[in-house]
């Protein structure tokens, strides 16, 4: 696929509302609450909550020098008396176990899995470039949601593995610097401004539109507006 004369080498996807339909707003509520009853026999919910949502939103403002998950912890532990090492078997715990209840928010995309299958097929580098504020063992059973979980993906934006977030730039040249592609030849996919802005790196964009999508005036217009059916026609 060629873009302005670019060679395309890798598809970076976006998860929610590109790979998968989901409710955010529910499915955020819900993923606070299950896990906040979930690490009540450590910390009550009224203190959990509040340090968790701060917690997450340090990793905003992340200026690269440690991990999205450094950040995190180095921010939440220790906590009411509770070291890293006492509760973070815990959380993958939850994530091993519960926090597949929360799918019930989620709808497959029919049109996911043959794109992505395609993309494999025609020798691209393929990314979930979803926002990285849970680990990699929580995405991929977000993938899962969608049926698209059982390719050998070059990255998952897990926590762990970047030190940025959508939408600072670095967060991008993360991604290219990882699977040793320049941003020119990355094609982003994704619904949102937060994926669009990719384009002020140099990086390709494809805008899938839905209910979420508000692109500000300062965002580069989108390479290209379609559907993941358009997409998988392109590769």
């Amino acid at each position: 696929m060629n873009i302005d004369g670019v060679e395309i080498k890798a598809i970076l996807l976006d998860l929610d509302g590109t790979l998968i339909n989901i409710n955010l707003s529910k499915f955020i509520q819900g993923y606070i609450k299950l896990l906040s009853d979930y690490m009540k026999e450590f910390i009550p919910p009224e203190k959990f909550i509040p340090r968790l949502l701060k917690a997450s939103q340090k990793l905003e403002h992340n200026n690269g020098e440690r991990t999205n998950e450094e950040v995190f912890a180095n921010f939440f532990f220790p906590f009411e008396g509770y070291t890293r090492e006492d509760l973070e078997p815990k959380f993958i715990q939850f994530y091993e176990e519960k926090f597949d209840t929360l799918k019930q928010y989620a709808q497959k995309k029919p049109e996911a899995r043959p794109t992505v299958k395609k993309s494999f097929e025609n020798g691209y580098r393929v990314v979930i470039a979803t926002t990285p504020l849970l680990p990699e063992v929580a995405i991929r059973q977000r993938l899962a949601w969608g049926d698209v979980d059982d390719f050998n993906y070059h990255l998952i934006t897990g926590y762990e593995h970047v030190s940025a977030t959508k939408p600072n730039l670095l967060y991008f040249k993360q991604i290219a610097e990882k699977i040793n592609i320049s941003p020119e030849q990355c094609l982003m996919v994704g619904d949102e401004d937060k994926d669009m802005v990719a384009a002020k790196l140099g990086c390709k964009t494809f805008l899938i539109e839905n209910e979420n999508t508000d692109l500000k005036e300062d965002t580069p217009k989108p390479h290209i507006i379609g559907t993941l059916s358009d997409l998988k026609k392109l590769l």
